[in-house]
């Protein structure tokens, strides 16, 4: 469920007209909705009640600051994974002690700005790792509260570009090498090798991987408390999907119920990392039409939304339900069209052979469940200004990522002092 609906005809974010926000910010631009937000949040919390759990959203679905700040009031932590994402979480207002810091590369630099942050878990992937965040620790004269991700070589039967549990996959240490690392590791100084960390992939829609993994994880906690390690926490990450299409996603009761039946009986904490699951319905992206324009084969609908402001079509193969801003008639007849933009790739689309109803140049349309891996993965691809992000609550507004303008991009540039020459026209540009 989310919170854009039709009113009299036009396409609203709670009770914010889509085209009063496209005639003030211009397109395309993000939307996002808080009560979806809030909702979605509290669904997925009320779930895993009768855990001992910590709600961690996963900022890299959507690091926007106002988004962070929506959910901390409302009592998430954060998992972050670089210290850039650190810095939104504290920034954001997300108490220190409500962070854990995962990620398959983290280097002693950003280690050293957590520990001084005093965030509450860093979740580790490999032996060396470990070594370092040991030193860097001990250097600090901090001990963290530390979990090793263990990949337990489970198929998530999702899309091969976010699974993340199968052995051949970049994350966790191997199931099979992990009760090793964690008695070789059990001393070292800085460290309190208390928890057991699991995330097998993102946007699962089914649970049977979900179960599979986490069995083993129990079990494996079972193992090292039998070899005197103190385990008092597990992490079991993210990965819940939604709905973009026609999928047939678990309820996140459903998910709370599975993970109780597992892990309840370990009387350890229990951490989760929702991102999606969370912020996934609770955006739309909004372009405008350009052209439409008739080849002998295809039809094209030509927008100024691109795959550098939403490349999941592309980069995999995602689906994203499109709407006209202003509502069809009921019977208006629906004719397969192309979405495109205007980056000179041919992967440069947001739908292939969709069902729509006629367009025109000039007409919004809405990209539906933007909210999670769009804005956040934008670039400035052919030179293209990131595209502002928009909060609603209410009958109420505010952008919270302003639109770039090309020429702060280039201003971020600069010219060696060989090509003096041309600097006084460049200097002119940027002015």
């Amino acid at each position: 469920m989310d919170h854009f609906e039709y009113r009299d005809g036009e396409f609203h974010a709670e009770e914010v007209p889509i085209v009063r926000i496209a005639a003030e910010v211009g397109t395309p631009f993000f939307c996002y909705s808080t009560a979806t937000l809030t909702r979605h949040y509290r669904v997925f919390a009320d779930a895993v009640k009768d855990l001992n759990a910590t709600v961690c959203y996963a900022v890299k679905s959507n690091s926007n600051i106002a988004v962070i700040a929506t959910l901390a009031e409302l009592g998430a932590g954060t998992d972050v994974v670089s210290a850039g994402e650190l810095k939104r979480a504290i920034v954001a207002g997300v108490p220190a002690a409500k962070i854990v810091f995962s990620g398959v590369g983290k280097t002693a630099e950003e280690m050293a700005e957590a520990l001084r942050a005093g965030i509450r878990q860093i979740n580790v992937e490999s032996e060396p790792e470990l070594a370092v965040l040991s030193e860097v620790a001990s250097s600090l004269g901090i001990e963290i509260a530390t979990a090793v991700r263990i990949n337990p070589d489970v198929d998530a039967r999702t899309h091969k570009k976010i699974t993340t549990g199968k052995s051949e996959n970049k994350f966790g240490i191997e199931l099979s090498l992990a009760r090793q690392v964690y008695n070789r590791s059990a001393d070292l100084p800085g460290i309190k090798l208390s928890g057991v960390a699991i995330h097998i992939g993102s946007q699962l829609t089914e649970l049977d991987p979900f179960r599979e993994a986490y069995s083993r994880l129990a079990e494996f906690v079972l193992t090292l408390r039998e070899d005197g390690h103190a385990i008092e926490h597990v992490d079991l990450g993210g990965g819940l999907g939604i709905t973009y299409g026609d999928e047939q996603a678990p309820t996140p009761k459903q998910y709370g119920d599975m993970v109780t039946s597992i892990v309840g009986g370990l009387d350890c904490h229990v951490t989760f990392e929702p991102g999606r699951i969370i912020t996934g319905n609770a955006g739309l992206l909004v372009t405008r039409v350009i052209y439409v324009k008739d080849g002998v084969e295809r039809r094209f609908c030509i927008v100024d939304g691109a795959m550098n402001d939403l490349i999941r079509p592309t980069l995999y193969d995602a689906h994203h339900e499109i709407v006209p801003v202003r509502e069809a008639a009921a019977n208006a007849e629906l004719a397969e069209i192309d979405v495109v933009g205007p980056i000179c790739e041919s992967g440069d689309y947001l739908a292939l052979g969709r069902a729509l109803p006629a367009v025109a140049a000039g007409d919004l349309l809405a990209v539906r469940t933007a909210g999670a891996y769009a804005a956040v993965m934008s670039s400035t691809y052919n030179s293209r200004p990131l595209a502002p992000e928009v909060l609603v609550n209410g009958d109420q507004m505010a952008v919270v990522r302003k639109r770039m303008s090309v020429d702060q991009m280039i201003n971020l540039e600069s010219l060696p002092a060989w090509l003096g020459s041309v600097s006084g026209a460049a200097s002119e540009i940027g002015a």
